[in-house]
């Protein structure tokens, strides 16, 4: 089926099983029947006004069955679909229209709000109708179908010039994904998986098609949930799901909401794949003690967006916890090889260290309009007197043991995996240099107890007009107007000078120890009625770890906070207060002072029965 388009296969399931549940959204259903009819809706007004293969098309649209509509509606056009996430700021979205020349954009009712207000392109709803026997739709067999080497999506990554860059990924690199993995998962229509990730973050891809493509049913994780552990775990449990997709990161949250979770656990899940950063197999030990390796499977997929989001598979088990200190990343899929190269280009031995090289079917096209880029990425070259072959230089370091897997060992240059995010922080370097009382701006990566954060050091220019201590807080709203959340630290520090190598490189270690040396805040005395706002700011101060408490009104996710920060703020406040939060009282508002009144909202309706009730349940600060 590597000929066909993703759409194609879609259709075959449709035929099969039309009354078969696709989506699960929020209380919505979709039948594989209504999926394909409301797709084909949007498709037919999408072709009429100019969609085709090769047509790259804005997809703007918040978690829910909508969006899966949109998605597929653009490929029936035969278009690729250009992620356009509404939770980014506008600057940001401005930037990929303009990258990807985009003319038409499918959009929800609200995420239509956020697209920028100088955006030179059609909006469609994703609910339009075409109506029947009008003009206004093109039918599908008067439509110009797209195949296997066509476009499906560009997705951007992070670009060490300080632009993102898109890569071009066809249908055909999608399809044989799963037809080279079938053996291994035995994915049918029995398998329910959520979509968990953004539809920016390749991982998305994966869990769309694992469903769509072998009649399973795709539960949709909302946003605000997927930022709450014990909630996930429920949803989990209630949906019955069977294959789960997680980065490590996420996947340490849930983990320990599972082990806070009494009595059976409900669980179906038969398959949890690991991807899109390390994974530190230490981190599994608990799960490990109380699932074991069999019911789920635990596999980690090393990946690439290059290479189509999966391009390694390796088993997790627990004789893996007595080498903690390996990431196994296994063997190439079956339709790729491995390369690893030394500095001067030539395979190294097993045992050396060396350049990951992919090669084979998964290789995607390039980059979007950077030939240069694209040449110096994606090379065609020849290794132990094989065939010349195309490979991609994933700049990862890694080693083969004598067995013949491989293992993770970091990069080879400055760049970043943060959350399952691929990050240059010369991006980031290159923004916040931007502003005019910055004149230098390092940024690196700390390791709060588990929680991998982005940090910024910067030198500010000399001058009347730059105030060092206002700097951090002004830095924090410059990136939280421009940056997507996953791009923007989480601190702001001022330093004098950025400290140098004997070789006269950034001394990244260094400024990592500055983070190290710095006090832990210290928490109040009291939390008696007047001093919940004091103490709420107190515990956040204390997690985030700033170089002062952050303001009441500012979002923390606005100001770098991480989803594994939040969890560790709210389990914090329950075990002050005695509480039993989730964070979903916060509703949209994720600030100190929505929580500090959560907390008193909380204990001024049920007092001292909340507070019971925690410890009787052993409320403890998740790691």
């Amino acid at each position: 089926m590597s000929g066909r388009s993703l759409h194609e296969i879609f259709q075959d399931r449709v035929r099969e099983a039309p009354e078969r549940i696709a989506v699960t959204a929020s209380g919505e259903q979709l039948t594989y029947g209504e999926l394909d009819a409301r797709a084909e809706a949007l498709a037919a007004r999408l072709a009429a006004g100019g969609v085709r293969p090769g047509v790259l098309v804005g997809l703007s649209a918040h978690r829910g069955a909508e969006l899966v509509v949109g998605l597929l509606g653009i490929l029936k056009a035969g278009g690729a679909y250009v992620p356009l996430d509404p939770d980014y700021p506008a600057p940001r979205l401005l930037h990929l229209l303009e990258d990807t020349r985009v003319r038409i954009v499918v959009a929800t009712a609200e995420a239509a709000k956020a697209l920028p207000d100088a955006l030179a392109a059609d909006v469609v709803p994703v609910t339009a109708q075409a109506p029947a026997g009008r003009t206004g739709a093109v039918a599908p067999d008067r439509r110009e179908a797209a195949t296997g080497s066509d476009l499906a999506y560009v997705i951007h990554t992070s670009g060490s010039t300080g632009l993102p860059k898109g890569v071009l990924v066809e249908h055909r690199q999608v399809v044989r994904l799963f037809s080279a993995t079938r053996d291994w998962f035995g994915f049918g229509p029995d398998d329910v998986w959520t979509l968990f990730h953004s539809t920016g973050f390749d991982f998305s891809v994966w869990e769309i098609w694992g469903a769509l493509l072998h009649g399973g049913r795709l539960v949709v994780v909302d946003k605000g949930l997927a930022r709450r552990p014990a909630d996930l775990h429920a949803l989990l449990r209630t949906e019955r799901v069977t294959v789960l997709n997680q980065t490590p990161s996420a996947f340490r949250q849930l983990a320990a909401a599972d082990a806070e979770h009494e009595g059976p656990d409900g669980l179906a899940l038969r398959l949890v794949v690991f991807g899109g950063e390390r994974l530190e197999v230490r981190d599994l030990d608990g799960w490990l003690e109380r699932h074991g390796d069999r019911q789920p499977r635990l596999v980690n997929m090393y990946g690439i967006t290059e290479t189509c989001v999966h391009a390694s598979y390796r088993p997790i088990t627990a004789a893996d916890l007595d080498t903690p200190e390996h990431s196994p990343i296994g063997v190439p899929l079956p339709d790729l090889d491995f390369v690893l190269a030394g500095p001067d280009g030539a395979p190294v031995p097993d045992g050396t260290p060396g350049e990951l090289l992919v090669s084979g079917a998964g290789v995607t096209r390039g980059y979007l309009d950077r030939p240069e880029l694209t040449a110096e990425r994606f090379t065609t070259e020849s290794f132990g007197g094989g065939p010349v072959t195309r490979h991609y230089r994933s700049g990862d370091l890694a080693v083969r043991t004598e067995d013949g897997e491989l293992r993770y060992l970091g990069r080879l240059d400055d760049q970043l995996k943060v959350r399952g995010f691929r990050i240059e922080p010369r991006e980031i370097e290159h923004f916040l240099t931007g502003h005019p009382q910055v004149r230098e701006a390092v940024v690196v990566a700390h390791d709060y107890d588990g929680d991998l954060r982005l940090a910024a050091f910067v030198v500010p220019e000399s001058g009347p007009d730059t105030d060092p201590a206002a700097l951090p807080a002004a830095l924090a709203a410059y990136t939280a107007g421009a940056l997507p959340a996953h791009l923007r630290p989480s601190a702001h520090r001022v330093v004098g000078s950025i400290p140098l190598t004997p070789q006269g490189k950034t001394d990244r270690d260094a400024l990592r120890r500055i983070l190290d040396d710095e006090p832990a805040a210290v928490l109040p005395a009291d939390s008696g009625p007047t001093t919940t706002l004091t103490t709420v700011t107190a515990i956040v101060h204390e997690v985030l770890r700033g170089p002062r408490p952050p303001a009441a009104d500012v979002d923390l996710f606005d100001t770098g906070a991480t989803s594994l920060a939040f969890v560790r703020i709210v389990a914090q406040v329950n075990q002050r207060f005695g509480l039993r939060l989730t964070g979903a009282e916060l509703g949209a508002e994720a600030t100190v002072a929505r929580l500090a009144a959560c907390v008193e909202e909380r204990t001024a309706r049920h007092p001292g029965q909340d507070g019971a009730a925690a410890h009787d349940h052993h409320v403890k600060e998740q790691p």
